[in-house]
């Protein structure tokens, strides 16, 4: 595809962004053909999007830490850049992949939406509950795909997927209890200022965050801070709580309340759906999820899958039972795939936004130390003003979503 044709497609999407602005609706895009190659920014080089992938040719690279950087440095036909704004004023990338830490997603995210680009963003998809409903409003509004990165749904040989429809077709009848287990929540953790290595832009990397001193152990374990992380909560916790929610079809829904640990009723941190089910945050046995359910068991993680009784998982989905979304060639793939034909990815953002939700509901409740109730619809705690504070962040100037 020359770069004419490529100027005339992005040219499209803004007079569409822009329309939308008058009518907040799906943007229509102009679909790429089979044989078109999708060029991709990767913005932020620490993690799994760091590689690219998934059909697409990666022409930008952009991270704050100049080590990261070389790694590309060969490359001529790779273009480096240190700020992503700068990434995304290119006219000739159609996609990104974010492959930063937790705190800076939302706010590239949303950029590369209003630039018309489709989006790959790593799990999990936010810092904050009103961030993950920023970044769903803003894809929904400029029409791009998006992607999150929760590939147990696509991926480890549809393992997920055939636990997921088992409980969805009643294998193991009336579903009562779930039990996840992943680490626990972020914490405040101070740290005494060190001299910043040369090729850091720190100040870059704490972006939205308060300032604090460079601190080599932030930069190296910055998902124990709550400033930039929710912990094993959200990290394992957004791969396994994405596939409760999946199994429970609640994939536009989450819990209604929340109850941490009190040594007497809840042994765990526990949600409590709608129908009754509760999901513990721990005590799963067999495998790292377990569904419990009056005719049995289905235990699932990236190595195990096993039921009780094991006749359970003898015979494949049949015609009349639940088949969910099944993708073929992995998860950056469907993302491709979708790119090209429009429709919406497996892990599509308002998947994500849920999914990510669960998490920080669990992690308010740690921090807080009480019963939470939830309301699904508003996306808000009722009757709890304090709680509501937390689902969202002070962000440090200039720095805002949107």
């Amino acid at each position: 595809m020359t770069r004419n044709r490529r100027l005339s497609r992005r040219g499209f999407l803004k007079s569409a962004a822009a329309a939308a602005l008058a009518a907040p609706t799906i943007v229509p895009r102009t679909s790429f053909g089979a044989n078109e190659r999708i060029t991709a920014g990767i913005i932020g080089l620490g993690g799994p999007a760091g590689g690219g992938g998934g059909g697409t040719q990666t022409v930008a690279v952009c991270d704050v830490r100049q080590d990261k950087l070389d790694r590309h440095k060969n490359n001529t036909s790779v273009e480096q850049y240190r700020d992503f704004r700068e990434l995304l004023e290119r006219d000739d990338i159609d996609a990104v992949f974010i492959g930063t830490p937790d705190h800076w997603h939302a706010i590239p995210a949303i950029a590369a939406a209003k630039k018309g680009k489709d989006i790959y963003c790593e799990k999990p998809m936010s810092l904050t509950v009103r961030e993950a409903r920023a970044m769903a409003s803003a894809v929904r509004r400029y029409g791009v795909v998006f992607q999150t990165g929760s590939q147990q749904r696509s991926e480890y040989g549809g393992k997920f997927r055939f636990a997921c429809e088992m409980v969805r077709s009643g294998r193991i009848g009336q579903v009562k209890r779930i039990h996840v287990n992943v680490g626990g929540p972020s914490k405040h953790i101070p740290t005494a200022a060190e001299p910043c290595p040369p090729g850091v832009d720190w100040n870059m990397w704490l972006g939205q965050a308060a300032w604090r001193p460079f601190n080599s152990h932030v930069l190296r374990s910055w998902r124990a801070y709550r400033d930039f992380s929710g912990g094993g909560m959200t990290d394992w916790g957004h791969h396994h709580f994405d596939i409760v929610q999946w199994a429970l079809d609640m994939d536009r829904s989450g819990p209604r309340e929340i109850y941490p640990p009190d040594g007497n009723d809840f042994k765990h941190l526990t949600y409590v759906y709608e129908n009754g089910v509760q999901v513990h945050h721990g005590g799963a046995k067999g495998a790292q999820i377990e569904f419990i359910g009056t005719d049995g068991r289905v235990m699932v993680d990236r190595g195990t899958l096993a039921t009780d009784p094991a006749n359970i998982m003898a015979k494949p989905i049949g015609p009349n039972e639940v088949r969910l979304y099944t993708v073929t060639g992995g998860h950056k793939n469907n993302w491709s795939e979708c790119i090209r034909t429009r429709k919406r990815p497996i892990c599509d953002v308002e998947i994500g936004c849920r999914s990510v939700t669960v998490c920080h509901l669990g992690n308010i409740a740690y921090w807080l130390n009480r019963p939470l109730k939830w309301d699904p619809v508003k996306e808000d705690f009722i009757g709890d003003p304090e709680a509501s504070r937390w689902l969202s962040r002070p962000k440090r100037a200039p720095w805002r979503l949107g």
